[in-house]
């Protein structure tokens, strides 16, 4: 990167061109903000019970009774997959007999919902659970649809970074979003359950591999401060307002095909940015395509008012980037002595506590109390802090300590949401929030901390088995809400747990800050022992004699 942004050092930092591009960029991540967690209103379930047939001659008595009640989470309600048989309730009505006097219900045989069932309106008009019946026998359906679309997720992540790499930043970026805008207007008029999944897998697998060719191609347009605040703040601040526009959108819509429709179409919008992003020139030098290069740049020159040197790329510079190799190290070098794969088990751990972590709190905020809709905007509104107090502590606090103790605050809040008495409702909500900005935060921490900890060889190799890692764990993450159907604390419990114990883990990692970025195994960190959170004098002094600064990792990582 550093040759490269001295040869282009004539353009700036923050001309017309970087801040077009700059804004354009994150503008393409708003929509991920939509998809990534509509499943809170397009798959939420609402209260149902068993349908007793319209046509059923039976006294409106015995039509109220014929559903038992039960105690949910200190609450009585209708059970959701029985009914007392109808015929028999059928005759104790034509006898004249009375629920309540003349017959015990608790003797009365159940039976399954044959006839369907009964939806409340109250919130929504329809749903894809109301829609396709994805209740009772079929209940796995909906955290299993979820997982689907985070399978598309990790298959984008596999696949965009060669895609990318091969054709090109832009057009595949452009082609992806187009996937995912495409496929999420087809959606809204899925048939059934399977087709509404099988579009829902290729809608994530467009949704993570335009956020990735994004990522990659501001990193290398942008130089400077304006690339640490794009890979920082700029894309994930975008995401953050995608997901707090999601719930207004679900507010006025109240219908899981209105809703997709309100979320794909504005994405239409996007087409005409295919003429106003670049390729990135950085990449087009790569593949020997220098004219073309040099074509971007004299035009970025004019935008920025500044004059291009009349040769910006000698031929033997572009050989000499053309002829630098590096050994190619597979997976097994992460576990080719015990110190790395400490490390890499280590971290596989943290990313995946952390995605479950993120994903579940994010796709529980429609069982929470009070409104679904005020509760996802405060929870994508958490985001936006956490960003920025993620960017303060990658300057200036140590790794270890600050990510562990996110963690351990994180888990800890949850863990203890159980112990909340039942009518205070508020001060659970609020400490799930808490919870969520400790995770959000650390989510966006470690990426830096994980490239800091690999060489140059292997970081690419460690960031991708860590994010696979995480994938895995986005997978998992819808059924650690659906136990919340059993018991209402268990999320909390098994999520606290889980991300407590991987930020004691934590601390058994070695500290990177202020050190320089390791280019072999021998100069990756050592373990040693806890400090504190801030740099010391002598740290700061290293940095100051260039020393690796660690917000340019995340671009490194992708790079």
């Amino acid at each position: 990167m550093e040759d490269y942004d001295e040869e282009i050092a004539f353009l700036g930092n923050w001309g017309r061109f970087q801040q077009t591009a700059f804004f354009l960029l994150c503008a393409t991540a708003m929509p991920n903000g939509f998809t990534t967690v509509s499943m809170i209103f397009l798959g939420d379930s609402p209260a149902h019970h068993c349908l007793i047939p319209e046509g059923l001659n039976i006294t409106e008595e015995w039509r109220k009774a014929s559903i038992p009640t039960q105690e949910v989470n200190g609450e009585t309600e209708y059970s959701r997959c029985r009914r007392y048989r109808l015929d028999l309730i059928s005759n104790f009505s034509a006898l004249g007999l009375s629920p309540s006097k003349d017959v015990n219900l608790s003797q009365v045989p159940l039976e399954g919902c044959s006839d369907g069932w009964t939806y409340s309106k109250e919130i929504y008009q329809s749903t894809i659970v109301t829609e396709f019946d994805l209740v009772c026998g079929n209940g796995w359906k909906q955290p299993f649809t979820t997982s689907v679309y985070f399978i598309g997720m990790l298959s984008g992540a596999f696949f965009s970074g060669q895609l990318s790499d091969r054709f090109g930043r832009r057009p595949i970026l452009f082609i992806t979003m187009a996937i995912q805008t495409v496929f999420s207007f087809i959606q809204a008029f899925s048939p059934s359950w399977e087709v509404f999944s099988v579009l829902f897998f290729i809608v994530g697998l467009g949704q993570m591999s335009n956020y990735i060719s994004a990522f990659v191609l501001g990193t290398e347009i942008l130089t400077g401060t304006p690339r640490k605040i794009y890979t920082s703040l700029g894309i994930n601040g975008s995401y953050a307002i995608g997901y707090m526009i999601l719930p207004l959108l679900a507010y006025f819509s109240r219908d899981w095909k209105t809703l997709l429709l309100a979320m794909s179409v504005p994405s239409f919008a996007y087409i005409p940015l295919s003429w106003l992003i670049p390729e990135s020139p950085r990449w087009l030098l790569s593949q020997g395509r220098v004219e073309e290069a040099e074509a971007i740049l004299r035009g970025a020159a004019k935008k920025n008012r500044v004059t291009a040197p009349e040769v910006i790329f000698t031929q033997t510079e572009v050989e000499q980037k053309q002829s630098k190799t590096e050994d190619f190290h597979g997976f097994l070098e992460l576990l080719k002595t015990s110190g790395i794969r400490h490390i890499t088990l280590i971290l596989c751990l943290v990313w995946f506590t952390l995605i479950i972590g993120y994903i579940g709190l994010s796709l529980n905020t429609s069982t929470l109390h009070g409104s679904p809709y005020l509760n996802c905007f405060i929870s994508g509104a958490t985001e936006i802090p956490a960003y920025i107090a993620s960017w303060l502590a990658v300057h200036y606090l140590r790794r270890r300590m600050s990510l562990s103790l996110s963690m351990l605050l994180g888990g800890g809040l949850l863990f203890f949401i159980q112990l909340v008495p039942p009518g205070l409702h508020s001060l659970a909500v609020s400490l799930e929030m808490i919870g969520k900005f400790f995770m959000a935060s650390a989510t966006a921490f470690v990426f830096v901390y994980t490239g800091e900890l690999y060489p140059t060889g292997i970081r690419n190799t460690a960031v991708g088995l860590c994010s696979t890692a995480s994938r895995v764990g986005s997978a998992i993450a819808p059924y650690f809400v659906h136990l919340g159907s059993y018991d209402k604390n268990l999320p909390y419990i098994l999520l606290g747990s889980l991300t407590i114990i991987a930020g004691i883990s934590v601390l058994f990692l070695p500290e990177s800050f202020g050190l320089p970025l390791p280019d072999t195994m021998d100069q990756m960190p050592k373990r040693e022992r806890i400090k504190w959170l801030c740099q010391s004098s002598e740290q700061e002094n290293k940095q100051e004699n260039g020393k690796a600064d660690s917000v340019e990792i995340l671009a490194e990582s992708l790079l």
